[in-house]
């Protein structure tokens, strides 16, 4: 019965994680801005280690199972 809500949370979690991994580099690679209003190499940085915090809960959350 537990199993569904970790399944969810480590879906959520993995697809954020990676979908914000790839938008960042990308935006990363064509020299365009990551975040409006703050510097590039900072707001890189930033949304790379949230992506993969994110996706690391996400793998967390389905070896929970």
């Amino acid at each position: 019965m537990e199993s569904g809500p970790a399944i969810f949370a480590g879906a959520a979690f993995t697809l954020f994680g990676a979908a914000l991994l790839c938008w960042t580099g990308v935006r990363v690679r064509y020299g365009e801005p990551v975040a409006a209003g703050v510097a590039r190499r900072t707001a890189a940085v930033l949304t790379g280690l949230f992506g993969a915090g994110s996706l690391l809960l996400g793998i967390w959350c389905f070896g929970r199972l």
